[in-house]
């Protein structure tokens, strides 16, 4: 069965180590008939959850229109969502918080979005695999909350500078997540 999946990004580098592992993906994803539409977050204008908890009475996802309403839609539509981002100060980017926290807007409006299949792929400077833990473990919680599974995490230690993901199986462990589609 084909796929709609949503890869939500959330580097700024847009060759990046998580950029590339995102690539490899979309690109098997595809390859397998699925339809992936890709969302740069760090390119798009997301502001903060002003918690006005208006959502969708507007029309749109959120009443402050900005890039989410543009995401919001794809989320709904979806049967997978991926996020693929690098681990910042032993967290989520900046860049990706803001479209996670508006997701706040399908569970005050009453949106069903139950039974989506959630995938993370995610790369940090350190070798210690625990760093992961600050974007892993809010994102495992989230998808726990919102009633969706888990398809697999790519997490890769040991990799800062554009380039370094290529001394790593990190690509390739990212093409086989597709396989969990």
């Amino acid at each position: 069965m084909n796929k709609k999946v949503v890869v939500i990004t959330g580097s700024p580098r847009k060759n990046g180590n998580s950029a590339a592992m995102a690539e490899a993906f979309i690109k098997a994803a595809e390859e397998k008939g699925h339809t992936v539409t890709r969302f740069d977050a760090a390119m798009m204008n997301v502001g903060g959850c002003h918690a006005c908890e208006t959502c969708f009475k507007s029309g749109k996802a959120c009443s402050f229109d900005d890039d989410f309403n543009t995401i919001a839609p794809h989320i709904l539509e979806a049967d997978d969502i991926v996020f693929a981002m690098p681990v910042y100060w032993y967290s989520i980017p900046g860049q990706i918080k803001n479209v996670i926290d508006k997701i706040y807007s399908f569970c005050v409006a009453g949106k069903d979005v139950a039974g989506k299949g959630c995938g993370l792929i995610v790369c940090c400077e350190e070798e210690d695999m625990t760093v992961l833990d600050g974007v892993r473990m809010p994102l495992e919680r989230s998808a726990a909350l919102l009633k969706w599974h888990m398809i697999g995490e790519v997490l890769i230690p040991g990799v800062l500078n554009t380039g370094d993901i290529e001394k790593t199986d990190g690509c390739r462990q990212a093409a086989e997540l597709a396989e969990n589609l």
